[in-house]
């Protein structure tokens, strides 16, 4: 059920309760902004650089990247507030560019894991990484929410890790995607 803002008396014309159940509703999906191709079941990088550059690398045409350094500096400049390493294998790096008029994400995984300077100190194993239009701050949280939500599961986190194939881990990312 979906609730529409409603014009109202005294508050610039809308009902502030009814539009936040209507932002409430709104689901934002993971697969609306993750193809397939951007998948990488086995990352090859062994340091939090060459991994960005790794899983920015399949984003930068559908981008429109210049490089996959045009990606990489706006990871790293937002690495410099804070890691992304979000702990218990997790890492959501994520970025801003100017240019976008959607969002885009890639998803990797390293069975070795990366020190990605996680707040438990412990190695990274799934990444999703994710470049944001410049002013969506809303709804860039709400994706990243999103993915913390769906990795909250450790049953999903196990079966991100036993995958065998790219289909295999983009099905699974798309079944838990579904759930919510």
């Amino acid at each position: 059920m979906s609730f529409l803002a409603v014009k109202t008396e005294g508050t610039n014309g809308l009902n502030p309760i009814i539009n936040k159940e209507a932002r409430r509703e709104e689901k934002v999906k993971i697969l609306d902004y993750l193809k397939e191709e951007w998948v990488i079941p086995e990352l090859q990088g062994t340091d939090k650089h060459s991994l960005l550059k790794e899983l920015s690398n399949v984003l930068v045409k559908p981008c429109q990247a210049a490089s996959v350094d045009e990606l990489l500096r706006v990871l790293l400049e937002r690495e410099k507030l804070g890691s992304t390493g979000i702990g218990e294998g997790i890492a959501i790096p994520h970025g801003r560019l100017k240019k976008l008029k959607t969002f885009y994400v890639s998803f990797g995984r390293s069975m070795k894991g990366v020190d990605f300077d996680s707040i438990d100190q412990h190695p990274s194993q799934l990444f999703f990484l994710v470049m944001a239009p410049e002013n969506s701050a809303v709804d860039n949280l709400k994706l990243l929410g999103r993915i913390v939500t769906l990795l909250k599961d450790t049953s999903f986190k196990k079966r991100l890790l036993e995958a065998k194939t790219r289909g295999d881990l983009f099905q699974t990312i798309a079944e838990e995607d579904e759930k919510y």
